[in-house]
């Protein structure tokens, strides 16, 4: 009995087998019912054992060879990953340096805009009061509005003023 228990791998697990062993005259004189169940306990015969086993192996094959182009395909996968990424940051610069050229080159047509007004003014005083109000470049440490509400409204009467009468004194 030690011997069977030794037979049987531990893969395996329990093995069920008939009590008693019968000759193949008596298993022919069994019922075919009674022959069927007697034979479903039995070791199968060579031939059979030797498909069984065969099929396992292309089965095994299979798997292995599934799992084998599954891992191919992730590592294609995360190389297309990759390579995406790559051309998203690729595009990602690429629109980042069209945005600077772009306003960089509307700084400059602005500034050449504004050069052009202050030069084409009548008078020298009315240039500098235009160069004064709209700078040709914008302050990079500080782009926002200097000018509070009362002395927008000082400048502003002072460039109606056409006659010069807010600014000029007499001294006499």
């Amino acid at each position: 009995m030690a011997e069977k228990k030794d037979d049987i791998s531990p893969r395996q697990g329990f093995k069920p087998e008939n009590r008693k062993k019968l000759t193949q005259r008596e298993l022919n004189m069994l019922d075919p019912t009674e022959r069927g169940r007697y034979l479903a306990y039995e070791d199968p015969p060579k031939s059979a054992a030797a498909a069984m086993d065969s099929c396992r192996k292309r089965v095994q094959d299979r798997m292995r060879s599934q799992k084998e182009s599954q891992r191919r395909e992730t590592t294609i996968n995360e190389d297309s990953v990759k390579y995406s990424q790559l051309i998203g940051q690729l595009k990602a610069a690429e629109a980042r340096n069209r945005l600077r050229i772009m306003r960089l080159q509307y700084q400059n047509s602005r500034a050449e805009e504004v050069k052009h007004l202050i030069s084409c003014q009548p008078t020298a005083i009315q240039a500098v009061r235009l160069q004064a109000m709209v700078p040709p470049t914008q302050d990079r440490k500080n782009p926002g509005d200097r000018v509070d509400k009362l002395e927008r409204a000082r400048i502003e009467c002072i460039l109606e003023d056409e006659q010069g009468l807010t600014i000029n004194r007499d001294l006499t």
